[in-house]
């Protein structure tokens, strides 16, 4: 197994992991300092506690990255070359790669919930006409984008781990042992002992060139 395969995992099970913390938290915004001194209470909501428009999009969003990230992480499992699951080499590079674009993809729908739900806050915050309750950015939302960026990082080296099987493989050359000097002398003198015996044998004697 790799070490880019193993941080792949690190990262996209880490990023999964606080995408579910993220979701289920309820400190998404806070309100303001200023208000929390004079009141002396610290008020937080998450998105379950709300059914505003934008509140609706970004729990979708949110719910979206965790079904993804869950995908992702069984698919990253199969795709591991650690385990006995999968098939090949080639067909464990493939779940990978699909591990990959679905940790992407989660990543990307927890980055937009959480920057949608955050320029939301902002807005309402900077707006002087804006006269209700205004709260600041929650723990919820940094949780959310580190681990969106956990994910999107772990897809990335799951996808460029593919490229470990589609190398090129070494050519092998067998090695059958040092030729004895023994065994190739038998040999020449075999072959001499047959070449004596196929051709004809022709005796001279003194008698032939007088």
């Amino acid at each position: 197994m790799s070490r880019a395969q193993i941080s792949a995992l690190v990262c996209g099970v880490g990023g999964f992991g606080a995408l579910v913390a993220a979701t289920t938290s309820n400190e998404w915004k806070v309100t303001t300092r200023a208000s929390s001194v004079i009141t002396a209470t610290w008020v937080y909501q998450g998105l379950w506690m709300n059914c505003a428009g934008y509140i609706q999009a970004c729990r979708g969003l949110m719910i979206a990255a965790v079904s993804l990230g869950f995908f992702g992480s069984i698919f990253a499992l199969f795709g591991m070359k650690c385990t006995k699951v999968g098939g090949s080499d080639q067909a464990k590079a493939k779940i990978a790669c699909l591990a990959g674009i679905v940790f992407i993809l989660s990543g990307l729908c927890s980055m937009t919930g959480c920057s949608l739900y955050a320029n939301k806050i902002t807005t309402e915050f900077f707006d002087p006409l804006y006269m209700e309750q205004k709260y600041e950015l929650g723990a919820a939302l940094f949780i959310g984008w580190a681990g969106a960026s956990l994910c999107i990082i772990g897809g990335v080296i799951f996808c460029f781990s593919i490229s470990d099987n589609n190398k090129t493989p070494r050519m092998g050359y067998t090695y059958n042992g040092p030729t004895s000097v023994m065994s190739s002398r038998t040999k020449y003198q075999g072959g001499e002992g047959d070449f004596k015996t196929t051709g004809p044998s022709k005796q001279f004697d003194k008698n032939a060139y007088v």
